[in-house]
């Protein structure tokens, strides 16, 4: 989709004033003693599965006819107007959230003893003990809510999108006379022009490099641009025309610009045939430099179409979507189509009862999927839903614009979706296939360890500081699914007492305010939802590090009175060697595994993702101080030279970025000076 930023709708403009008032959960902050972090940067990785969410086994059910008595005290109050019903259970927690166009007639066919209805349904009623109702003006108002409500609560017995990210836009900036071409999140109120979605960070940082090298649009920053004397590298492998030194005129500029909005709009054809008219026109003339200018920059647009793969032609704007289920699980995949485009695809494994059908999956997951993004003017599906025309006219509302939802059965659109259910079917399989491998490790390793039971989740920890200053500690978290990135953490180490550089110190601290919460949980822990499908508590704890740590973990765990937790730490092998490293665990002997033991190489990934991650906190951190404090902290280096460096460089992120052969080219900057700098900006950490 294509607009200017002034065009963005607002979202939550759908919501009743009452639904608001009475029903958005107090939004819960994070600890201020640990600061959650996503771990993969920009990139995104596939949501995990959920566990399979068996008809049996009760959640504190009630007997059948309790629950029908709490739902027939709702039905004497409930409105015959439309709304939202939520379902409680003794503990307060949300069991499913409905909405309904007559509340009372809906809640009646639950009330009803002798009604046939499925088992998920009776575990629902019997667990049920009190329903909370809000009235909304229309149907409309009501599915609108009832997404956002499952996604903020999500209830046990709902369909629930779990992997809900937000996509990146390619934004071509409207607030400068050299307009800047940059991936963008989040709110769109920076005055420009926004294409998208793309389906993933990659596929935007992709086509932004093809961009460049076809339009040569600036991508740095205005601080960045205003402080330039001398053209940039970007410049010099022809990747920006150099607006900054005036390289190129404001035409001339400007021209590229329109080129490159024409070409994210859909007009590809015209700006290609532009292009090599122009290519001919200077290869006639003989300017063979500047034909050659041309031929790459035609080069660089068929690489982008050529990377989007499959490219309607009679579909301009559409949102395809496919499920597939097997095994218990479903998986949703959605392609992304604009201005003629595909501009990418993702998976998703939405948590449901093996008992729901695939329109009912697909149904829930499409309400809640648009609940916080623009929707495209089609959406094409594989299976029929119940309520496409309310989910239409609902999506209409919210964007402002008409949305049809429909299954094609012929035609192009057809294919499209034929497609889409093929790489459904391969997603889920390899999904499958991965959880299956990760499951038989994590049995092989409480085969190895002597643990109780396979470990369902496992924390890993490390530090990072350089001479005990920016100390930082870090929690991995992995699953029968793998890396579960969303459940990482990272403690800025704050007690004063600290002797620089003391790990055990650190690591004490670390694991004293992470297990405290979970022994002691703040009082407004319920206001937050909680996910049923991973532990919070961990099976097994793993520290870097030989029998010292380990022991000094142990006496940290004893004081806190942790008994049910196993605990293991990896010495590294003589040299740093990987594939000789030592397990430690309480009351055994050290372990040594063979080089090419498969468990042996899980827990090094274990342990190497632990350590990148820490590592990465720590830099964040520790170039927050840098450029927080300047360059007066580098020894030797005084406002003279620092002076010159800025003079030379433009700014602090391009002294960081030099060499200790281009700092040595400064005036005034020696040598060794050259050496202190680059070293304070890229030490190596401890």
């Amino acid at each position: 989709m294509v607009h200017d930023s002034s065009d963005n709708p607002d979202d939550r403009a759908r919501k009743s004033p009452r639904a608001i008032a009475s029903d958005a959960p107090p939004e819960r902050l994070p600890a201020p003693d640990v600061d959650p972090a996503a771990a993969g940067g920009d990139d995104e990785d596939d949501a995990l599965l959920p566990d399979i969410l068996e008809e049996s086994g009760a959640i504190g059910e009630g007997p059948l006819a309790s629950g029908h008595e709490a739902i027939e005290r709702a039905v004497r109050l409930a409105p015959t107007s439309p709304g939202v019903y939520r379902m409680l259970n003794a503990n307060a927690d949300v069991l499913y959230v409905g909405k309904a166009k007559n509340v009372k007639k809906r809640l009646s066919s639950y009330a009803r003893q002798s009604a046939p209805l499925p088992a998920r349904i009776l575990r629902m009623i019997a667990a049920t003990v009190t329903v909370e109702i809000v009235s909304t003006n229309t149907e409309t108002e009501a599915l609108l809510l009832e997404a956002n409500l499952i996604k903020q609560l999500r209830p046990r017995f709902n369909v629930q999108l779990r992997d809900d990210k937000s996509f990146p836009y390619i934004l071509i900036t409207g607030d400068h006379w050299a307009p800047q071409i940059l991936k963008h999140r989040g709110a769109q109120t920076r005055p420009g022009r926004y294409f998208g979605p793309f389906a993933s960070a990659g596929a935007v940082n992709r086509t932004i490099t093809a961009l460049q090298r076809a339009f040569l649009i600036r991508s740095c920053t205005d601080s960045f641009f205003e402080s330039r004397t001398r053209p940039c590298l970007l410049y010099q492998i022809r990747r920006c025309a150099g607006p900054c030194t005036r390289e190129i005129d404001f035409p001339g500029y400007t021209t590229l610009v329109r080129e490159a909005t024409d070409f994210l709009s859909g007009k590809s054809h015209a700006v290609k045939q532009e292009l090599a008219g122009e290519m001919e026109k200077a290869a006639n003339e003989l300017e063979f430099e500047r034909a050659a200018l041309y031929r790459d920059r035609l080069a660089a647009l068929s690489a982008i179409q050529s990377q989007q793969g499959i490219n309607p032609r009679t579909v301009e704007e559409a949102d395809v979507f496919a499920i597939h289920q097997e095994g218990g699980f479903s998986c949703v995949e959605v392609f992304f189509f604009r201005t003629g485009q595909n501009w990418g695809n993702r998976a998703y494994f939405p948590r449901a009862e093996k008992t729901f059908t695939p329109e009912e999956v697909l149904g829930s997951f499409l309400a809640q999927f648009y609940d916080d993004k623009p929707p495209p003017k089609n959406i094409l599906l594989s299976h029929e839903i119940e309520e496409s025309e309310l989910l239409a006219n609902a999506l209409s509302i919210k964007a402002g614009h008409k949305v049809e939802v429909a299954a094609p059965k012929r035609g192009e659109k057809k294919e499209l979706v034929t497609h889409a259910l093929t790489n459904a079917r391969e997603a889920l399989g390899r999904k499958l296939a991965d959880t299956a491998t990760q499951s038989r490790l994590l049995e092989a390793m409480a085969t190895t360890l002597n643990l109780p039971h396979p470990p369902k989740r496992i924390e890993v920890y490390d530090n990072s500081h350089i001479q005990g200053t920016n100390a930082v500690g870090a929690m991995i978290v992995a699953g029968t699914d793998g890396f579960v990135k969303n459940q990482y953490r990272k403690f800025n180490i704050k007690s004063e007492g600290i002797t620089p550089g003391d790990d055990f110190a650190m690591m004490r601290e670390v694991l004293e305010r992470r297990f405290k919460r979970l022994i002691n949980p703040p009082e407004d822990a319920g206001t937050k939802a909680k996910d049923d499908d991973f532990p919070q508590w961990p099976d097994l704890v793993i520290i870097d590090g030989g029998r010292g740590q380990l022991n000094a973990v142990r006496e940290i765990f004893a004081n806190l009175g942790l008994t049910q937790v196993s605990l293991m730490s990896v010495a590294k092998g003589p040299d740093r060697d990987a594939g000789r490293e030592t397990l430690f665990m309480p009351e055994r002997e050290a372990i040594k595994l063979e080089p090419r033991d498969p468990v042996l190489y899980f827990i090094q990934r274990l342990r190497d993702e632990a350590h990148r991650f820490v590592i990465g906190s720590h830099r964040k951190l520790r170039k927050k101080d840098i450029r927080e404090a300047g360059l007066q902290e580098i020894p030797g280096i005084g406002p003279s030279r620092k002076r010159a460096l800025l003079h030379h460089f433009g700014t602090l992120k391009e002294i960081e970025r030099a060499s200790i052969a281009d700092l040595g080219k400064v005036p005034g900057v020696s040598a060794e000076s050259a050496r202190r700098i680059f070293e304070y900006f890229h030490p190596q950490p401890g």
